[in-house]
């Protein structure tokens, strides 16, 4: 995304500086010639005078190291960098560069580790980079996050050695940031493209407006068979001698609200992810083909308190400051306060508007928080409740049993879905959408079921 380049993290370069009180070591050369000092230990069986030739190689060997060591650059004048050559985002691969200023006379051959947390790669990047006197040299590692939010990423750690290799220095450099891992931006754009497309195709294949589409004027045409007498524009029919229709457009300015669910029970994974992730990146594309229809958008993510509020507005200011709140949304181990959710939304939105809340339904007897939460807010807005489904479920309660443990697990998967239907038809009955979707669908399942309702107008 060309519009991402303000996500990348920002570049970061220090001086290298001695890692310990020995910052010194052997090469691996230089364990390889006292080896090659065992050929005297030969003829030391039949005179015993050649141990102290041993002695006299492995003496030269440690002055060698030495003399290695002396034209060995200190760390000071080394200076490494890292830089992010992509936003990081959540289950892409992303470059990160590391390099080396050489600003002594010698040329370097130095290993760098990189700190970097665990669920960006299972091991720590190690890159080996050759430096001539006074150049920079690169290396690049790959890293793929496995969670949202921000992340500290710590030093660099170098080991270098000239081209003999028999001494080597370690240093490190104070490279300590803290890197922010965004929702999946290519995936929400790409399915933002071709759901938008997708329906413009198909409004266009018909020819004419539907009943109930939306009552902002457009323009004005030709009538066409089909066409409603009240469509017709009188005045511009008896101006050209021929009957001349309206035609209407979605009503634009409309606010849609993003809530989402931060409890424990969107901490259930599924193919690697949360559902709390699917439920980030539905929000991040409703978001966008909203904003693209004209309509204002909102966030408010909640726990146990509210972690994200974002108030209703357009552009690609939006755009980035709904990225930067949606990075940041992070699972809690409990239950969410639903109430205070539906509290705060109602004290904030007065104006009637679509209310788009991502949760799941705890398995309880007496009917859930989130629920009356939603039946409440249905009084002023429209609410379209996605719940996050569980594949496994269904799969169960689809499978055929054959042994008594099967039978139980198959009854009692019958009676969860049973009791979410019964939930989820009160909703409808008192004027909610519903969807009760999994985790891997849920992005286009939501925008195709907001553009069916900007279609109907039922905002």
């Amino acid at each position: 995304m060309s519009e991402g380049r303000h996500l990348v993290p920002q570049p970061i370069r220090a001086a290298a500086q001695s890692s310990s009180r020995i910052p010194v070591a052997f090469g691996r050369r230089f364990f390889l010639l006292l080896l090659l000092g065992l050929i005297w230990l030969g003829p030391a069986w039949s005179d015993p005078r050649y141990l102290y030739g041993m002695l006299l190689w492995d003496v030269a060997i440690l002055l060698f190291w030495a003399w290695d060591l002396a034209n060995l650059p200190k760390p000071g004048a080394l200076v490494a960098g890292r830089v992010w050559l992509a936003p990081v985002q959540l289950s892409v691969e992303s470059s990160v560069r590391l390099e080396i200023q050489n600003d002594s006379r010698r040329t370097i051959h130095a290993e760098i580790l990189d700190d970097v947390p665990q669920t960006f790669r299972g091991t720590m990047p190690e890159i080996g980079i050759s430096v001539a006197a006074g150049e920079t040299a690169t290396g690049d590692y790959l890293v793929r996050p496995r969670a949202r939010g921000d992340a500290p990423v710590g030093n660099a750690f170098i080991r270098y050695q000239t081209s003999l290799r028999v001494a080597e220095r370690w240093a490190t450099a104070e490279l300590r940031q803290t890197v922010r891992i965004y929702p999946n931006l290519e995936e929400s754009k790409r399915d933002t493209i071709y759901l938008i497309r997708s329906r413009q195709v198909a409004l266009q294949a018909r020819h004419k407006h539907l009943r109930g589409q939306g009552r902002e004027f457009e323009s004005l045409r030709e009538y066409r068979e089909g066409d409603e007498l009240r469509n017709v524009c009188w005045t511009a029919t008896a101006r050209r001698g021929k009957l001349i229709s309206k035609t209407y457009q979605f009503e634009r300015s409309q606010t849609v609200w993003l809530v989402l669910d931060a409890g424990r029970l969107l901490r259930a994974r599924s193919r690697g992810l949360t559902k709390l992730d699917y439920a980030v990146g539905a929000a991040l594309s409703l978001a966008q083909v909203a904003l693209y229809s004209g309509d204002r958008v909102a966030l408010l993510a909640y726990g146990r308190r509210i972690q994200q509020r974002l108030p209703a507005g357009r552009g690609s200011g939006q755009v980035a400051s709904l990225i930067e709140s949606l990075a940041q949304v992070r699972g809690e181990e409990f239950e969410a306060d639903h109430t205070r959710a539906a509290e705060t939304l109602l004290h904030i939105q007065k104006r009637r508007s679509l209310v788009v809340w991502f949760t799941d339904l705890a398995e309880t007897a007496a009917t859930p928080d989130v629920v009356e939460g939603a039946l409440r807010l249905s009084h002023r807005h429209l609410v379209l409740m996605t719940v996050i489904a569980n594949p496994e479920l269904r799969a169960l309660s689809e499978s055929r049993p054959e042994s008594d443990s099967e039978m139980y697990h198959y009854a009692a998967a019958e009676e969860i879905i049973h009791r979410r239907d019964v939930l989820l038809r009160t909703l409808r009955q008192h004027g909610a959408l519903t969807l009760e979707i999994e985790p891997a669908r849920v992005s286009s399942a939501v925008v195709n079921q907001y553009l069916l309702a900007k279609e109907r107008g039922m905002l």
